[in-house]
């Protein structure tokens, strides 16, 4: 297939590039470059031997989105990364996440092709602080802990509403946890503009002497030993889950179909058991101190995962440890 990821050359989306291309298909990338880099063209061209097309395209501008479409007729599937994710400056700057996230993907179905698979990159946030562990699918929208979370609720609903009316409309919706980890090839990882609001990369600079101290927001947390619980995820694992996604689309004989699937490991791990795991798996101390918490984080998220299984024949397969070691691979390599 012809496949257009949005926000490509993203943490995620550049992995999930890398994939689709080993995997045979031809990939059109739109990225507006507002936390990534044009670089990662080429570093996705080193690990494939393929150079993506690209544009620059905000999809917050509609007839930027119209016109891509009128040149890129013969797109055949759709992965839609391009979005805001910081939890925490969506608190402080909820405009911004709400006309980025929601307007951005309103444009991209209005002029997408019709009836081509769409797999949508949700989150794990749209359950809320769920008090059932680990959360299935069925579990109803909780409320929205940031901003960040809502949109995800609201696009999910959106692309809902398509399906209803739509005759032919083929779409997923990933939920997923926290990813973490890089390409083994050490050429593309997490690697944002800014500040990384992300524990990972923000430990890894820590470590590597580019940051002075980690903060841990809370340690008087309802959990084992104070701090948050995450289902932390390898990037590979979840870069496959979207190639799976695709293709399940793509071969299903149905001309409507649309799930919200889990994307998680199914186990959850404490912030202070992720450092101590850290250091055990690199054999280097990790600075850190404890802060308050933070606006918008929620206490305990872990994934069951049997529908994917189920659905997709999908489970992650790479180890914490995995992921650590290769996001400090990324860290120490990275130009």
């Amino acid at each position: 297939m012809k496949i257009l990821v949005t926000g490509g050359l993203g943490y995620i989306g550049s992995h999930v590039v890398v994939d689709l291309i080993q995997d045979k298909h031809e990939v059109a990338i739109i990225d507006n470059l507002s936390n990534s880099n044009v670089s990662v063209l080429d570093r996705i061209e080193s690990l494939t031997g393929v150079k993506p097309t690209f544009d620059k395209i905000d999809l917050k501008h509609k007839n930027e989105v119209k016109d891509f479409f009128k040149q890129h007729y013969d797109i055949e599937g759709i992965i839609h990364f391009a979005a805001l994710k910081s939890v925490s400056e969506s608190v402080s700057k909820p405009i911004k996440y709400y006309q980025n996230n929601v307007i951005g993907t309103i444009n991209l179905l209005e002029f997408m092709p019709k009836g081509i698979p769409l797999i949508f990159s949700s989150s794990c946030t749209v359950y809320g602080n769920s008090k059932i562990q680990p959360i299935t699918e069925e579990i109803s929208f909780g409320i929205a802990s940031s901003p960040y979370g809502h949109t995800k609720q609201i696009c999910e609903q959106i692309i809902e509403a398509e399906y209803n009316i739509q005759p032919y409309f083929k779409g997923i919706s990933l939920r997923y946890f926290n990813p973490i980890g890089a390409h083994p090839g050490g050429l593309i990882g997490e690697n944002p503009k800014n500040i990384p609001e992300n524990i990972l990369p923000y430990l890894t600079q820590v470590v590597n002497g580019e940051r002075e101290i980690l903060t841990v927001f809370g340690d008087d947390y309802p959990t084992a030993d104070g701090s948050c619980i995450r289902d932390y995820i390898h990037i590979m694992d979840l870069s496959n889950a979207h190639c799976r996604a695709i293709n399940f689309l793509h071969e299903t004989k149905s001309n409507k179909f649309l799930e919200a699937i889990n994307i998680g490991t199914g186990h959850g791990v404490s912030v202070f058991n992720l450092i101590t795991l850290f250091e055990e798996t690199i054999g280097k101390k990790v600075r850190f101190k404890i802060g308050e918490r933070r606006p918008g984080d929620v206490v305990i998220a872990y994934a069951d995962t049997k529908k994917a299984k189920k659905i997709l024949n999908w489970k992650s397969k790479y180890t914490l440890s995995d992921a650590l070691y290769s996001a400090w691979n990324w860290e120490i390599n990275k130009k």
